[in-house]
């Protein structure tokens, strides 16, 4: 707890007078014009199309300003595009951002990745709601259902797509997505909003009875007078289990692969039931101060997919959280709190025992974290800040884990050297309890504008993830069924017996080994221009990112029948384990862990155009590219087979209508094929399809728009996409959808 209270003595030093000299400070011109209009423009009507020039985003450096000033390549989506949204979960709304690899596994389960493949358990991309953390510490993910807000609550969602550690510390690996929503007095009212839908189960090799889903939110909003005013809101959503793959898991990659291999393994698929609640009271003080307090609740269950196999996450699951906001000028100061408490049990793994595996999981997050904005010379603008943040644990599957203490602090000078050339130059440092040294991420942006409105980006920055809880503490003991069939030459009487094999899954501390951090070191040549009389955004960016020190799931057959898992209870007056470890062909797994394999190299490019053609329509196109990795993984056979591999191919296509009564809106999304390693053993690796979606919907407005009634359709071509090896098949959904404004 040293390095504890000195953070929180220096933290408290340098913020100190941060209000006074904020008030104080003055912008380099077009800074302080920025600042303002993210101030008091209101947020967009989502009926008129954006409009880019205006366009205000807070993620690239934890302060306001322009979106083709900013120091990282993002996304921004904006109102129009929420509203039509045709899903009301995060996988269709974040599905056309350029570079974003996203895989929808079950009813509830997304998993996110920019710039990199993703996974069962997603670990290199921060979410954010209004800067409170969504991550999950304990895994190391994210579960997107824990958002307590509606749709229609959120003002609009940045996407960094690129590593940001060096603003948001650890976990912002591969990018951020900071979901940002509308104080009480930018949506005055109450709105309702009812959906009813099915979709299709029936697969080629299986014929099931059609699914349905349906959800209910509403939201109320009022200023009470000119210094108070609240929202309030809540909803649930419930959904049918999708269709289970079934036959046998293709393996098709000639690189980590061929031809097919094990069954499906069956058992019984969920669908998810997610309520929840959340609320706002704010105070603006008569010279611009703002206090905010929020707080909500939001539940889920169905499945969750793991490295050790898919978890069914019990009805009663819930995370809570508490925040308190204060806001003066540049300054910001905010603390929360996080508390999950859940259980889950295991679909597919059972312990020696033969009884499912079992997962209780209880955490509790507590951060406090203050920022500021100051300019110096006329030529300078620095942001700094820092957090802490306390986390406790109790697990399950990882019953050693008990607390965990970080903290760290930032700083960054964004450097007007003329009125063509900015410089941003930053770094943040961390530490955390179970790292041996501080991290340092670095981030360094050259900006070359020829015009107000275009920006060229030359930008170096290093991001990283550290271990999480389950990476240090996991230990549990599954059982590998072992079919002593084939060994009936030798001994009779084992014929058709089927022995459950111990196998230890453990994290670093158990073995007394130390995990590194994760790191990234980023490359990018990026573009963002607003042309069009402001009415249209391109955007291009080649990076080169090299991950050193991953953190993978992985398979020992090193140790076998050591200490570290001594086959208990082998059945020796049957056959000696030696019989089966010699023969050839035969590999026994000694136990699974995490270890750092190594370095892995990505390449990629991203290009895309939104625009709105007319006023009344809004169009979009992205293509994104991703080269095979470069992967070295020293101590590794085939290191290829070790690791994920995405899509090399990713375009999007699409428009936006709103015109008069009528909305409507389609988007078409391609994918290549991927290869997925992630869940257990070889057994279960294989590749996936390239795949279509097509998603669209089509509204009338009535009653002088206070109602409006939609149709909205995932997979209108009916195709059986399933975007990851081991997840659930999506086919068409269709949603009929009332929304009331009162």
């Amino acid at each position: 707890m040293k390095f504890v209270c000195q953070f929180a003595f220096a933290a408290a030093l340098v913020l100190a007078s941060a209000p006074a000299r904020a008030q104080q400070a003055t912008a380099p011109a077009g800074q302080a014009a920025t600042s303002q209009a993210a101030a008091q423009n209101p947020p967009q009507n989502p009926d008129e199309p954006q409009k880019y020039e205006e366009t205000v985003v807070v993620s690239a450096s934890k302060t306001e300003e322009k979106l083709v000033n900013a120091p990282a390549t993002m996304t921004v989506i904006g109102a129009q595009t929420i509203q039509s949204a045709p899903s009301q979960n995060f996988a269709e709304l974040l599905r056309a951002v350029p570079g974003m690899n996203l895989t929808q596994v079950s009813a509830r389960d997304i998993n996110v990745t920019s710039r990199g493949a993703t996974s069962t358990l997603a670990t290199g991309q921060l979410a954010l709601l209004d800067g409170r953390s969504l991550y999950q510490d304990f895994f190391g993910f994210v579960m997107w259902d824990f958002l307590p807000v509606n749709l229609n609550e959120i003002k609009q969602v940045e996407v960094i797509r690129g590593p940001a550690s060096a603003v948001w510390g650890a976990n912002a690996l591969y990018g951020v997505v900071n979901v940002i929503t509308k104080a009480p007095r930018e949506m005055p009212g109450t709105t309702f909003t009812l959906g009813l839908g099915g979709f299709d189960r029936s697969t080629s090799a299986k014929d099931q009875s059609a699914g349905t889903l349906f959800y209910v939110s509403g939201t109320h909003a009022q200023a009470v007078n000119d210094r108070w005013a609240f929202k309030v809101s809540g909803g649930a959503y419930t959904q049918d289990p999708l269709a289970r793959p079934s036959g046998t898991i293709p393996c098709n990659n000639p690189d980590v692969c061929s031809g097919t291999k094990n069954q499906y393994p069956s058992f019984a698929n969920q669908g998810t039931t997610q309520p929840k609640f959340d609320g706002r009271l704010d105070y603006d003080y008569p010279d611009g101060k703002r206090l905010s307090f929020s707080g909500g609740v939001a539940g889920t269950d169905g499945i969750m997919h793991s490295g050790i196999g898919p978890f069914d996450i019990n009805s009663g699951s819930v995370m809570s959280y508490g925040k308190v906001n204060f806001t003066n000028k540049a300054f910001r100061a905010a603390f929360f709190t996080n508390i999950l408490d859940g259980d889950a049990t295991n679909l597919l793994t059972v312990d020696p025992t033969g009884s499912p595996i079992g997962f209780a999981f209880k955490t509790k997050t507590f951060d406090f974290e203050a920022s500021n904005v100051q300019t110096f010379q006329q030529k300078h603008v620095v942001t700094y800040g820092g957090n802490l943040r306390f986390n406790t644990f109790d697990l399950s599957i990882a019953p050693l884990s008990d607390n965990r203490t970080e903290g760290g602090a930032f700083v960054q000078d964004e450097i007007f050297l003329s009125n063509r050339l900015r410089l941003v130059a930053g770094a943040r440092v961390d530490r955390f309890d179970y790292l041996d040294n501080v991290v340092f991420s670095p981030r360094v942006t050259l900006m070359i504008k020829p015009h107000e409105d275009h920006t060229l980006r030359l930008s170096y920055n290093r991001a990283y993830r550290s271990p999480s809880v389950i990476n240090n503490f996991l230990d549990v003991t599954i059982a590998e069924p072992i079919d002593l069939t084939p060994f009936a030459i030798l001994n009779p009487a084992v014929r058709g017996r089927t022995y459950l094999l111990p196998v230890r899954s453990v994290g670093n501390e158990i073995l007394h080994e130390n995990l590194n951090q994760t790191s990234v070191d980023a490359y990018e040549l990026g573009y963002t221009g607003i042309v069009a009389n402001g009415k249209a955004v391109l955007s291009a960016a080649f990076y080169v990112n090299r991950t050193n020190d991953d953190i993978l799931f992985t398979e020992d057959t090193t140790a076998r029948y050591t200490a570290v898992n001594p086959p208990a209870n082998w059945p020796f007056q049957l056959l000696p384990p030696a019989v089966i470890a010699l023969t050839p062909g035969r590999s026994l797994p000694a136990l699974f862990t995490y270890r750092n394999l190594g370095r892995t190299t990505q390449k990629g490019m991203e290009l895309g155009v939104t625009s709105p053609v007319q006023s009344y329509l809004n169009v979009f196109a992205n293509y994104s590219f991703q080269a095979r990795p470069d992967v070295n993984f020293p101590n590794v056979a085939n290191p290829l087979s070790e690791i994920n591999l995405p899509a090399k191919n990713r375009f999007n296509l699409g428009f936006n209508y709103s015109r008069s009564r009528w909305l409507g809106d389609m988007a078409v999304t391609y994918s290549d094929g991927a290869y997925w390693q992630d869940v257990l053993d070889d057994r279960y690796h294989g590749t996936t399809d390239s795949y279509t979606l097509i998603n669209g919907g089509v509204g009338m407005k009535w009653a002088g728009n206070k109602l409006t009634t939609s149709v909205k359709v995932i997979n209108l071509a009916n195709r059986e996409v399933q975007q990851h090896v081991f997840g659930d098949i999506l086919k068409r959904q269709v949603v009929g959808e009332l929304r009331v404004n009162f």
